[in-house]
């Protein structure tokens, strides 16, 4: 074999190794969870939209230890007795009711502050499609964690681009914590 087809061949495995492993990893973190949009962000947070019950029943046996869902209980696919499945499973639930035309910074406050209560829990973020769930869970990433927001935000392109009120509720948070970054 010639020195330059196998530097070829010995490039594309690495490539594909890493791609593997990346991908690997990174499925892990949300394992099997049958929910549309899943964004899993690290080993302890995954954001989405909403799960089945089906799926809420099985998450203690993948690790999550909390549950914080940011849309209103009465949307027409809520999973109606979520908060149900979710305590029997010695989880905490959360409920944020944040009306999808109407985000305030108050809510992304509140969001926060629980969040970061929760330490270093395992923790399912997530509303109807994630869209707030992956704003919200951006602007902690910036806000609280430091994260370079032009990384952080890669996670909300892969749902949604905010537009409207969830554009200006990112405007208005990033401003008053004094974070340069403009939401595409």
């Amino acid at each position: 074999m010639s020195t330059s087809l196998s530097t070829y061949l010995c490039t594309a495995f690495l490539g594909l190794s890493t791609a593997l492993c990346t991908s690997l990893s990174t499925g892990a973190y949300a394992q099997n969870l049958d929910a549309p949009n899943v964004v899993p962000i690290t080993a302890q947070l995954t954001s989405s939209g909403q799960p089945t019950a089906k799926a809420l029943e099985s998450l203690s046996a993948q690790g999550y230890e909390a549950v914080i869902y940011l849309a209103p209980p009465h949307v027409s696919d809520a999973v109606r007795e979520e908060n149900i499945i979710v305590g029997r499973q010695n989880m905490l639930f959360v409920n944020i009711p944040i009306v999808f035309n109407k985000p305030a910074v108050s809510d992304y406050e509140t969001f926060a502050a629980i969040l970061q209560g929760l330490g270093n829990k395992k923790v399912l973020v997530h509303c109807q499609v994630n869209m707030r769930a992956s704003t919200m869970v951006f602007l902690y990433r910036v806000v609280v964690g430091k994260e370079d927001p032009s990384i952080a935000y890669e996670s909300v392109s892969k749902v949604w681009t905010p537009s409207g009120p969830w554009k200006q509720l990112m405007l208005d948070v990033l401003q008053k914590h004094k974070i340069n970054f403009e939401p595409y």
